[in-house]
């Protein structure tokens, strides 16, 4: 069910006592994860991110898009706060991307089960959800100009072969890291790659 906001909902869980071992599933051991993955990671919310979310190349910082809402109104009534879940998602997935040298797309699905998992164990309605991920992505998708973290890992839009998204956000990096080539792409914006497809999810 639906009720507090996370951040208030989420401080009860060290005070909690699990009812059973802690290697059996459990909501409650899935939210105490998630709170140790979020004390390890610096959440950014400063920059422009296609497809919502991504990570920096050490791994320690994951991006969420500065004009993606951090909460939408459910409606059963009550407040989801996002930014966890989108936070939880994108550290499976660089870990495993780091850790096994696996393709994106491979890593992306399993992150994805993850994030799911981690919604579902919170009373929180998986379809609705993602529904306002959907939308948010339709929304930001021709945002401009790209204001994108100077250290974001590439290697999503590589491995789904964006060419024409990858070019552009090569130039703002550069950009950004260089202000002398700040006046040469001014202009540019993520419409002007005119993707093929809108991404099967965020990232």
């Amino acid at each position: 069910m639906y009720g507090k906001p996370h951040a208030k909902a989420h401080s009860r869980t060290r005070h909690t006592r699990l009812r059973g071992p802690d290697w059996y599933v459990s909501a409650l051991m899935l939210d105490r994860s998630l709170d140790a993955i979020s004390r390890r990671l610096v959440l950014d919310r400063n920059f422009h991110v296609p497809y919502l979310a991504g990570y920096s190349t050490d791994g320690r910082t994951i991006y969420i898009d500065r004009d993606l809402p951090p909460s939408f109104t459910a409606k059963a009534g009550g407040t989801v706060q996002v930014d966890r879940y989108l936070l939880l998602h994108e550290a499976v997935e660089k870990a495993l991307i780091d850790a096994f040298d696996l393709r994106y797309q491979h890593a992306h699905q399993i992150a994805l089960r993850s994030e799911e998992a981690a919604v579902r164990a919170d009373g929180i309605q998986w379809r609705e959800y993602d529904r306002f991920m959907q939308a948010s992505i339709k929304e930001l998708v021709e945002q401009r100009p790209l204001h994108l973290p100077p250290d974001l890992d590439l290697k999503p839009y590589v491995d789904e072969h964006d060419k024409d998204l990858l070019v552009l956000m090569k130039k703002w990096m550069k950009a950004y890291r260089d202000p002398k080539h700040h006046a040469a792409v001014a202009e540019a914006s993520l419409a002007a790659s005119k993707p093929s497809r809108l991404p099967r999810r965020h990232r």
